[in-house]
């Protein structure tokens, strides 16, 4: 019993010490890139994932446009502002970049990689390609009209992490308080631990505070993230 809470303590710890996408986009800013290394007890998280695909669509609007204004054709300037972004699975944008390089069908290719979780931003791409060989408007100001987009939606979304970063430093800390209170009850003299450990009720309420407990983390970072995809 006492190892399976804990367990339950780690992993909550573990879940909501781990930084925020907008810290990872400053340390990222700060120290440069650093594609094979990864900070320790740290894990991958679909957030995580989905910031760096957005950002990533934002800088392939960037790495399109200045191509175009350097007079490059669609597809040679798509096929080098691929190559020039860091993707977070640069096998997923391997047929995009064969479809611009090929000659191959751009719109189909931009479609099926936008499926990832964060990679609207390519599907918005794939409709001004399509709008521009339809109707031969100007790709470049479509691409720069899609890369403010998500950089306003961008920015909205870190200033709402930022907000919420109080909130979720409440939680954190009303989580901790069961556990001084043990300390607490401790140095009274009380012996917590003997009731929680040695006995059927009091294991009944170790294994019931230690739930609600997780429950509560889980359901503030549930609502937390999803006023940050709003």
């Amino acid at each position: 019993m006492a190892a399976i809470a804990a367990l339950a303590a780690a992993l909550a710890v573990w879940m909501w010490t781990a930084p925020t996408p907008a810290q990872l986009r400053v340390d990222r800013l700060l120290i440069g890139k650093r594609p094979h290394s990864r900070p320790l007890f740290t894990r991958p998280r679909p957030a995580r994932r989905a910031e760096a695909w957005r950002t990533a669509c934002i800088e392939l609007c960037h790495a399109l446009s200045a191509e175009l204004a350097a007079g490059r054709t669609a597809g040679e300037a798509l096929a080098r502002a691929v190559d020039a972004v860091d993707f977070p699975d640069a096998e997923a944008m391997r047929p995009l970049l064969a479809a611009a390089r090929d000659g191959g069908d751009v719109v189909a290719a931009l479609v099926a990689a936008s499926s990832v979780p964060g990679g609207e931003g390519l599907r918005r791409l794939a409709a001004c390609w399509d709008v521009s060989v339809t109707v031969g408007a100007g790709l470049a100001a479509l691409v720069d009209r899609v890369g403010a987009s998500l950089r306003t939606a961008q920015a909205h979304r870190q200033d709402i992490s930022a907000q919420l970063a109080g909130p979720r430093a409440t939680a954190r800390m009303l989580a901790g308080l069961p556990v001084l209170g043990l300390v607490l009850g401790g140095a009274m003299g009380m012996r917590p631990l003997d009731f929680l450990f040695g006995s059927l009720p009091g294991a009944a309420c170790l294994v019931t505070g230690v739930g609600l407990n997780a429950c509560g983390l889980w359901w503030t970072h549930r609502m937390a993230g999803r006023a940050e995809n709003v």
